[in-house]
């Protein structure tokens, strides 16, 4: 069992502006199988990684362009079926328009691969259906960009609100034991204990 980090380069747009990023990909699995976690930018790279290996999923954190602008190249590759919650068809629905996610993905969800439980934990903020996946017998939540090294993601934009990422980071994932290794979508990763401490530092400075 292993996880890999994939990084991928492209845009993300929203808004009528346009954003130069880098997004983490991350693959969870064994030689025979695996899941990728947010299919950004472009497909190559992920498909060199997951090799000859049977991909059973494409789990979406959220719909924001940047982080499911390959899932269509990666489906076409390996017919891995697309988990996304609801909550964001708006946002998917602007990048496939006449394409659905495959299966949609709940609060409470267990998705299993190569002997691992990954847990679906809803938390919005970020985006309306934004999702993160707790390993805990990995020691490991990703997170996609709901909880960052230094603070929430992003609730600028349309779709988001700082008030519910607040209370998504305090109630669902400050909650995990403090050695919980935190898998951001961007960057660096962090723990739930070395973010913990900031929480009240993140509602006076409003972002």
């Amino acid at each position: 069992m292993r996880i890999e980090r994939v990084i991928t380069a492209g845009t993300f747009s929203l808004d009528g502006g346009t954003w130069d990023v880098d997004n983490n990909v991350w693959i969870i699995g064994n030689d025979d199988e695996c899941v990728v976690i947010d299919a950004a930018h472009e497909g190559t790279p992920i498909l060199e990684a997951i090799g000859d290996r049977t991909l059973t999923a494409i789990l979406c954190t959220h719909a924001h362009d940047d982080h499911i602008s390959a899932v269509g190249e990666v489906y076409d590759a390996t017919q891995a079926p697309s988990y996304l919650h609801p909550a964001d068809r708006a946002l998917w629905d602007r990048v496939y328009d006449e394409v659905e996610p495959d299966r949609d993905l709940a609060d409470g969800d267990r998705i299993e691969v190569a002997g691992v439980t990954l847990e679906v934990i809803h938390t919005p903020g970020h985006a309306p259906g934004a999702c993160c996946f707790s390993v805990p017998s990995l020691g490991v939540v990703l997170t996609g960009d709901t909880l960052f090294q230094g603070g929430p993601g992003a609730t600028g934009r349309s779709f988001s609100d700082f008030p519910t990422i607040i209370d998504s980071i305090r109630d669902r994932l400050l909650t995990l034991p403090p050695e919980t290794v935190v898998l951001t979508g961007h960057g660096d990763s962090t723990t739930i204990g070395a973010e913990a401490p900031h929480l009240q530092e993140w509602v006076d400075r409003g972002h």
